[in-house]
């Protein structure tokens, strides 16, 4: 079976639902003073009431609450004017509680929508609730040892789980539908939504039946996927497999959970899908409801930020920067958190933008560090543009400070007064170098004499470097210009 099959069998439709876990960007678990934020040593963050002992009270955390109604002010949903706590019961090794505590009878959202662009056109999914709930702890294999470790670190760290309905159709719905989400959390501060952190998952939900058929077919869940790649490669193989199952009845489909191989790339059975009676769901007696009013849903409205769409139409629209390189730029939190700051210092966005795109994007990549993850001082990086564009320094010589500003922190300014590297705007010393240059190589000009143009870039080339690097590049190209036109 190829998991790498993207077309797939005309005679079924794929269809799926995803249930997608969002951090809550808070400073503290959901029912506790410990710190949510990821990278701790192992259950470095960790208390008795996270831990699941009993005779700890449970406090609600208001930032969690707050960020549960943003996020369903950017997904069009219908915040529940009075929300409860549940218990859903279940054992995990990593859920100390033997219970987790989650939203069944009264979620905070409802009947959200979410717009998606793919080829073939706009189309709109529909979202059935958000709800918050605590998050799990970690296993951690050992393969050295053959023992399996538990960090509880992440126990309590408060989650949105947003729902969709069965709307999907195909993996590039589900992928643009993941970054459109991914986007609109990020932009509103709801969650850092960082995959390769784990700070957002997904839950594949698939079953195949015949066009046109309205009954859904046998449903089978691939847990935990966080990569996107990953999504479209497990989608792909588990869609193919239902389709052999029915086709070649080798196999009986039943609803269960599944997970996916990386390696071998291939869904595996872990146990057979849950229902809702198998949880035993009930209301949570140690948390109180707690009430949605207008004024705080309008309170939350009034401090969401600029949505990336927003910025979008702004930079394209109205400050007239190209569609391409915007898209860029809005489509990563973190970039655009760069070009508002370097703007803010530096009133110059196409300079800002050309920077980021060509220069910043181009270092990051040659270090293999993530957009998300670009450490940059924005006053820093706005004077390093301003120098250049003043001529005080060439850009090449630019990008090797930006380089040292994001390696090292050094100021621009003092670094370049420190190692001489002004810009070299001398038209005699200019002169004299490239009549130097000329000098030493007859034959050069002679082919570019005879319409070898190329040589032309041989003698830029040439000249910048005995100058060091610091010539003004117009000036060095206008005077060789000249000189080559001297008989």
């Amino acid at each position: 079976m190829n998991s790498d099959n993207k077309d797939l069998d005309p005679e079924y439709e794929i269809v799926i639902g995803l249930e997608v876990h969002a951090e809550l960007a808070t400073e503290s678990k959901l029912f506790c003073s410990c710190s949510a934020k990821f990278g701790a040593g192992p259950n470095e963050n960790v208390c008795p009431a996270c831990a699941g002992m009993p005779g700890f009270p449970a406090v609600t955390n208001k930032k969690a609450i707050e960020l549960g109604i943003a996020a369903g002010l950017v997904t069009n949903s219908k915040i529940t004017p009075v929300i409860t706590f549940d218990k859903k019961n279940y054992f995990y090794p990593d859920l100390p509680a033997g219970y987790q505590v989650t939203q069944w009878f009264a979620p905070i959202c409802r009947s959200g929508w979410i717009e998606i662009e793919t080829a073939n056109g706009k189309k709109k999914i529909t979202l059935k609730q958000i709800h918050i709930e605590e998050d799990a702890g970690k296993l951690v294999h050992d393969a050295r040892t053959d023992t399996t470790l538990v960090d509880f670190n992440r126990t309590s760290v408060p989650l949105a789980e947003i729902v969709s309905n069965p709307d999907f159709r195909s993996a590039d719905e589900v992928i643009a539908y993941l970054e459109k989400l991914r986007s609109l959390l990020s932009f509103a501060g709801v969650s850092g939504c960082k995959m390769q952190e784990g700070s957002m998952r997904c839950d594949v939900n698939i079953s195949v039946r015949k066009p046109g058929t309205q009954q859904l077919g046998t449903r089978t869940e691939i847990k935990n996927m966080a990569s996107l790649k990953a999504i479209t490669a497990a989608i792909a193989y588990e869609s193919q497999r239902h389709i052999d199952a029915l086709e070649t009845g080798f196999e009986v489909l039943i609803q269960q959970t599944r997970g996916w191989d990386e390696n071998s790339g291939v869904t595996f059975p872990m146990r057979e899908k849950e229902n809702a009676t198998d949880y035993r769901y009930f209301p949570n007696p140690e948390l109180m409801p707690i009430q949605i009013s207008d004024d705080w849903i309008n309170k939350v409205r009034a401090g969401l930020p600029e949505t990336a769409q927003d910025k979008y139409k702004r930079m394209t629209e109205k400050l007239g920067l190209p569609a391409s390189d915007c898209k860029v730029i809005t489509a990563s939190l973190r970039l655009s958190q760069i070009f508002d700051g370097t703007t803010a210092c530096y009133n110059n966005p196409k300079e800002a933008l050309g920077w980021i795109i060509m220069e910043l994007l181009s270092i990051a990549k040659s270090n293999n560090i993530d957009e998300d993850n670009i450490e940059i001082d924005c006053q820093k990086f706005a004077k390093i543009m301003e120098l250049v564009n003043a001529g005080a320094i060439n850009r090449s010589i630019g990008k090797k400070i930006l380089i040292k500003v994001m390696e090292e922190g050094i100021d621009p300014v003092k670094y370049i007064e420190e190692n001489k590297l002004s810009m070299v705007s001398d038209s005699a010393l200019i002169d004299e170098t490239i009549k130097a240059l000329l000098q030493e190589d007859k034959k050069s000009i002679s082919d570019y004499r005879n319409g070898n143009k190329k040589v032309f870039g041989y003698f830029i080339g040439k000249a910048m470097k005995s100058l060091g690097g610091k010539a003004d590049p117009k000036i060095v190209n206008a005077r060789l210009e000249y000189w080559l036109s001297q008989e």
